[in-house]
This record gives structure tokens, C-alpha cells and sequence, in this order.
């Protein structure tokens, strides 16, 4: 009898673990380092782009539309638009994280032209706690349909984090 109980327990053990598998198109998830920061995707990192009196800092693969996080502000404004992707029928906001800070921004949702789901725009204070972090970590989070995205920087492009707030004020 405690054999077959015990069977029983261990084929639901590994049943309830093999429903926790997610498979995800997204990239892997990068491995913290022993400070708990999280690793570099490799093709993904954050790009800086200035045009006059404006500027964009935008996690993504280079030179192509996948772009998982961007932040848009105009040359000492202190305000910031971000933009992300979202899942169709979530609540429309913007939920990012870094180094323990969160916050949620209520954003406008629009049917993406370029990829499934929808396209989300959030306005927020480019010194709002959370940015402040990003600032000095040098990488955020994004936490979409549940599930938590880290964005880091590869060494060579960390300062475009800097830059970029640096520029906005």
C-alpha cells in the first residue's frame, strides 16, 4: 500500500512539473551572475540613437523590428514614452523592474503592424525610482503575459544607457 501511494505521489510530482514547462520563442533567459545581475542575450542590447533634439533607447537585435523595449524622450524634457509589446486582452500597461524597484505604467494599446499582439505606449518621469535604477544597474526588466524578461547591456554598450538619460534630464 505505501509503495503504490508513493508511486502515486511521484508520477503527480512529475506531472504537476512537466506542466510548468513553458516553451518560449522569446530568447533564453539570461543566467544571473554571482551578483545577481542578469547576463547579456547574446544579439540583443541596448542601442542609442539621437537625432537632434530627440533621442531613442531601444533593447533590441540590431538593424530589424525586434524590438523588445524602447524609450523615447525629447533633449532635456525629463519625460520619457516607452513602448513595448503586448499580449492581446491583457490590461494595457507597461510593467518594468530593475534591481528590486517596479512599476507599472497605464499605456495606450493599438494592433500591432509588425507582430502578433498589441503595441503598448506609456508615458512616465524620466526620474521616477525605477529609471533611476536602470540608470545605475544598467539593466531592466520587462514583465510580460507573466512571465519576467531581463534586458542587460554587453559591456561595450553599457554607457548608452547613461547617454540616453543624461540627454533626457
Amino acid at each position: 500500500m505505501r509503495a503504490s501511494v508513493l508511486i502515486l505521489l511521484t508520477g503527480l510530482a512529475l506531472g504537476a512539473a512537466a506542466c510548468a514547462t513553458v516553451d518560449s520563442a522569446s530568447p533564453s533567459p539570461p543566467t544571473p551572475d554571482a551578483s545577481g545581475t542578469p547576463a547579456p542575450i547574446p544579439g540583443y542590447d541596448w542601442f542609442f540613437h539621437r537625432d537632434e533634439a530627440e533621442a531613442r533607447l531601444v533593447y533590441g537585435l540590431a538593424e530589424s523590428d525586434d524590438m523588445r523595449l524602447a524609450l523615447d524622450c525629447a533633449q532635456a524634457s525629463g519625460k520619457l514614452v516607452l513602448s513595448a509589446l503586448g499580449e492581446p486582452g491583457a490590461r494595457p500597461e507597461i510593467h518594468v523592474e530593475s534591481g528590486g524597484e517596479t512599476r507599472r505604467f497605464p499605456a495606450r494599446s493599438e494592433p500591432s503592424q509588425l507582430h502578433e499582439g498589441v503595441f503598448l505606449t506609456a508615458e512616465a518621469a524620466a526620474d521616477a525610482p525605477v529609471f533611476q535604477r536602470f540608470r545605475g544597474l544598467g539593466w531592466m526588466a520587462l514583465w510580460r503575459d507573466g512571465a519576467r524578461e531581463a534586458y542587460a547591456p554587453h559591456p561595450g554598450s553599457a554607457a548608452n544607457i547613461e547617454r540616453f538619460f543624461a540627454f533626457c534630464g
